[in-house]
């Protein structure tokens, strides 16, 4: 099924000249770039996915919170696995990540001489094609670097998308534009200090001086306050002088106040609701006294409504492979929560 998703968005830059630039700093990702939609196109070989793995793969570290969220995850999964001879940990590990990130993972079959299959290995999702013909993919890194897998070696795993049924879509794609909002509000502020032209305040002088050496060594006592040892004390006498006959106009303050707290909280908050991890778990630090609770219950629940069903479909591939690879143990805290059970008089059941 190849169908066109949706439109790609038209982008407004401002006109007219820049009185200035900022640094070397840019997004790793314009919205433009991941938000432009396609078919899933046919080259003859092999179909293209509808959103490119190399953006997904850049914006996965844009933001600290949405890249957190997945990790936790992954950390939690592979807490559970249970080893055995056909998948291994490092594998499964790499196999579940690029679950998270790209909504698609595959494993290649390694078989014997005599036809046996002897491991299950991790193939790169940013660089696995699905092929034309059924069973078969290419792994593409390049123009001219291609390679074809052999038919029935290839396992994907995918997250549904209900606009077409050949590669899986994460479900966190939501949330990119609070993502690349926080960290265009955090490039914003690299670029504006590390910039150091811009002006630090206007000394707005309009009494007429004594001596104009006063005014120059003014000048010469602002040029000087740079650097170490600045936020120096100045002195400056003015005979018969008239009220706001000087005046100190603080221009990067005002320049600054672009809502740059509320801006990374707001957008942190989105992409949390996204991936749907309690914060505590990935360390945010809460404003209130109150907290955010406790961490052993949020952990306990969030393994129950997210992680369980995970593993539950992730478990659907051993119906492909035709032996059990993905086995999990029980989620526990083990001693921790026992012993936070105890301290709450019982009311705290262990997880």
């Amino acid at each position: 099924m190849n169908e066109t998703q949706t439109a790609n968005p038209t982008v407004h830059k401002p006109a007219g000249p820049m009185a200035f630039t900022f640094g070397d700093p840019e997004p790793v990702m314009e919205g433009r770039d991941i938000l432009d939609y396609v078919e899933c196109m046919s080259n003859g070989r092999y179909y293209e996915p509808p959103i490119p793995p190399s953006a997904l793969a850049k914006s996965f570290r844009s933001n600290p919170h949405h890249s957190s969220a997945i990790y936790l995850k992954r950390n939690l999964l592979v807490s559970c696995f249970e080893k055995n001879s056909l998948l291994s940990v490092a594998d499964f590990s790499a196999w579940a990540l690029e679950f998270l990130i790209f909504g698609n993972a595959y494993l290649e079959e390694r078989r014997s001489l005599t036809g046996r299959t002897v491991r299950l290995a991790h193939a790169p999702a940013k660089y696995m094609r699905r092929g034309i013909e059924a069973g078969k993919f290419w792994f593409v890194r390049g123009w001219g670097e291609e390679h074809e897998f052999q038919a029935d070696r290839v396992h994907q795993f995918m997250e549904y998308d209900p606009n077409q049924e050949i590669y899986g879509l994460p479900e966190y794609l939501s949330n990119m534009q609070a993502a690349w909002l926080n960290e265009s509000a955090t490039l914003f502020r690299r670029k504006y200090y590390n910039n150091g032209s811009h002006a630090g305040f206007i000394l707005y002088v309009s009494d007429a001086a004594q001596d104009s050496r006063d005014v120059d060594s003014i000048r010469e006592a602002l040029k000087n306050s740079k650097g170490p040892g600045n936020f120096k004390n100045l002195f400056y006498y003015s005979p018969n002088g008239k009220k706001d006959g000087i005046q100190l106009i603080p221009v990067s303050e005002v320049a600054a106040k672009d809502d740059f707290l509320n801006i990374k909280k707001v957008s942190r908050d989105d992409v949390l609701a996204a991936h749907r991890v309690p914060p505590q778990l990935l360390g945010v630090i809460p404003e209130n006294t109150g907290g955010f609770g406790g961490v052993i219950p949020a952990a306990s629940v969030f393994v129950r409504n997210e992680l369980m069903p995970l593993m539950e479909r992730m478990a659907a591939l051993n119906d492909q492979v035709g032996a059990e690879v993905i086995r999990f143990r029980p989620y526990t805290l083990g001693e921790l929560a026992a012993q936070v059970a105890k301290q709450s008089g019982g009311l705290l059941a262990a997880a």
